[in-house]
């Protein structure tokens, strides 16, 4: 995988305003988006005042356009964010308010997060009503018996009335999740994630019709509000998930609702219950529903970011402070 994918590829974008206050993003894209940032955007950022939202969409929009030669998806996009980010952190803290008023205040004072992982009793005795397990990647008997026996452990543990959901990670193809949906048939499985990769989007168009009552979710691997309009015109996915520190920061997720209001597509970011995640699904229109990986809060040493939120009883709620709420763990960097 190569050492820029550490931290799911995670960079740190600090963005400092003349008057001292700090802004801290997340992005992805690892070193070479570093250069990206420093070697290109930090020109197009100096100097510029940030003083309301559509400043920051403003700025965004001309990033954007003049990085387009090289950039719209991908590790550019995933820099951009970053950026995005550590611009609303810093207009939070100018104007000491919580980015999700900035967004225009809680619609959901707590947000119920699911867990993903293996360890399903232990999600349970932490009070999750939703868990998403890692199945097998290959349509060979044992790797789709062990999925079933996943799934029917899962359905077991957290009751009938949870939501299942399995992640394969791009590696099944179109006869795999067809093979899947049907040995898992009786699990009532809410979700596919991630079946194929996002440039299968005819296949994934017509496997929602074969698989359905399970949804087809994706889009993690997708960028701004062009890639995601190229979903819809597909019909490609029942269920959205951008994830906000690489499709295009908060700004660009706030396009892509729109774009899924228009659809009728409920939207579930990816890595939700992450610090940048929860505002924008507290704040906004998408599904109440975010994803969190427990382990992360197990080792204090590894936390890049402090005071994060951690699920209550399978319940997130974000920090009432201005920005993000969180503290960067310098000790890491």
């Amino acid at each position: 995988a190569g050492v820029w994918q550490s931290h799911f590829w995670q960079i740190v974008v600090k963005v400092k305003a003349d008057n001292g206050v700090v802004g801290y993003g997340y992005g992805g894209g690892g070193d070479p988006a570093c250069l990206v940032v420093n070697q290109h955007f930090r020109e197009l950022v100096v100097g510029t005042e940030i003083e309301t939202v559509d400043d920051i969409r403003a700025l965004w929009d001309r990033v954007y356009a003049l990085s387009l030669p090289y950039g719209r998806k991908g590790i550019p996009v995933m820099a951009l964010s970053g950026l995005d980010l550590a611009l609303w952190d810093l207009l939070g803290k100018t104007q000491g308010r919580p980015v999700y008023d900035l967004l225009g205040g809680l619609r959901k004072p707590k947000v119920r997060g699911y867990a993903t992982g293996g360890k399903l009793e232990q999600y349970r005795d932490m009070g999750y009503t939703a868990v998403k397990f890692p199945p097998g990647k290959s349509a060979s008997e044992a790797d789709v018996r062990y999925t079933v026996d996943m799934a029917r452990q899962a359905r077991s543990i957290f009751g009938d009335d949870a939501l299942i959901m399995t992640d394969p990670y791009m590696a099944w193809d179109f006869d795999t999740t067809k093979l899947m949906a049907e040995a898992l048939r009786e699990c009532n499985i809410y979700w596919f994630e991630d079946v194929t990769t996002p440039d299968h989007l005819e296949e994934q168009a017509a496997l929602r019709e074969i698989i359905h009552p399970i949804n087809l979710a994706g889009g993690e691997h997708e960028f701004t509000r062009f890639g995601f309009a190229q979903i819809a015109r597909a019909g490609g996915l029942d269920i959205w998930q951008p994830d906000v520190a690489w499709c295009g920061g908060i700004t660009e997720t706030l396009r892509i609702l729109d774009i899924a209001r228009e659809h009728n597509v409920p939207v579930v970011p990816h890595r939700g219950g992450e610090i940048w995640g929860l505002h924008i699904i507290a704040a906004t229109d998408c599904e109440d529903l975010a994803e969190t990986h427990p382990e992360r809060w197990e080792d204090s040493a590894d936390k890049l970011w402090l005071d994060e939120p951690q699920a209550v009883d399978g319940y997130l709620t974000p920090l009432d402070r201005p920005g993000f709420g969180v503290v960067l763990n310098e000790a890491m960097l």
